[in-house]
């Protein structure tokens, strides 16, 4: 689970392993694989950093 900022500056917790696709257009919009899409203030390299420290702490 990583912790991502909304628009509106509320913080979230996602699964990262629901994430299907994520752009920057110039927000970072996030596809879930449930076909949802939540648009957040981090860039997507942040978000790809978040989730490789995640992953790397599960072990």
């Amino acid at each position: 689970m990583i912790v991502l900022t909304k628009l509106n500056d509320t913080e979230i917790v996602i699964n990262c392993d629901y994430i299907e696709i994520m752009q920057e257009t110039p927000d970072t919009t996030i596809t879930l694989t449930t076909g949802r899409k939540i648009i957040v203030k981090e860039a997507v390299d942040d978000i790809i950093e978040k989730i490789i420290t995640y992953k790397k702490n599960l072990k």
